[in-house]
């Protein structure tokens, strides 16, 4: 029996009854599957209590300074520094702090753009040759791995940054008045 009492199957996560219907599987207060919200999840909060109750109202608060350009980077990475530091205090999200972050960011990305143009040139795989010289096997280059490995790491950064749609929508700033860049374009959207 199912959670509605009436004879159900289980398929896809869901108890439906026999008409189709989800049933839900009465977890703490949902009646959907795990994820799904529902309306009581989306009631306004009791008055006197603030909007979210986990907000960290001790939050730290460093300077909205522009970190100083670590001399350290490569070339293509000071260039990347040089598009993206602006970007970042149009965004309200810069400060003084988060230069070293940043300088991980664009080392990161100078080396996923060389893998990827590596993967690019020659494929991502080679032929691995037996002694006679016939091909055995495929072997995938380590460029490929690498693409794959700066990919999952630019991610992470470019969420803590605000660089993705979804990682914007999560960012609450107070925004200072917009200044034009000088170069619209720049170096990130060479690609």
């Amino acid at each position: 029996m199912g959670p509605t009492g009436a004879r159900s199957k289980y398929a896809r996560g869901f108890w439906y009854t026999p008409g189709g219907v989800p049933a839900g599987r009465g977890r703490g207060g949902h009646d959907g599957p795990a994820g799904t919200t529902t309306d009581a999840d989306r009631a306004a909060p009791p008055e006197g209590f603030p909007p979210r109750a986990n907000r960290n109202t001790g939050e730290p608060q460093p300077p909205k300074e522009r970190p100083p350009r670590p001399e350290w980077l490569s070339d293509e990475a000071a260039e990347a520094w040089d598009q993206l530091i602006p970007r970042l205090e149009q965004m309200g999200v810069l400060s003084v702090v988060d230069g070293n972050a940043i300088a991980r960011y664009v080392e990161l990305w100078v080396e996923w753009q060389t893998a990827l143009a590596f993967v690019r040139k020659h494929g991502s795989t080679y032929p691995i040759k037996d002694g006679n010289g016939k091909i055995k096997s495929l072997g995938q280059f380590p460029q490929v791995a690498s693409v794959h490995k700066l990919s999952l790491a630019l991610s992470r950064l470019e969420a803590e940054f605000g660089l993705t749609p979804s990682a914007r929508s999560r960012i609450n700033v107070t925004l200072r008045p917009k200044e034009e860049l000088s170069d619209p374009k720049g170096y990130f959207a060479a690609g």
